[in-house]
């Protein structure tokens, strides 16, 4: 279950930071807020979109790809950054 909350906790700050900028005193609370909606919204789509359960580590993976990908994108990472 630590792989869920590991991958939340590696693209919600980072969503955060672009939406409101670097400021620690606004980062950190919105972090939480956002972080804990985002679980809440994944778990009651895990939920509801099927008429069984849905494992909710595939939903965060389903929905956090796409921004992980744009995020490496945008920084040039990769294997040779």
């Amino acid at each position: 279950f630590c792989g869920i909350i590991g991958w939340v906790g590696l693209m919600i700050p980072h969503i955060v930071r672009m939406a409101f900028g670097p400021d620690h005193k606004t980062l950190i609370p919105l972090t939480i807020t956002v972080g804990a909606s985002f679980m809440v919204l994944a778990d009651t789509l895990a939920r509801s979109i099927a008429t069984y359960e849905i494992p909710i580590g595939i939903l965060t993976t389903l929905l956090g790809i796409p921004f992980f990908a744009y995020l490496l994108r945008k920084t040039g990472g990769g294997w040779n950054a």
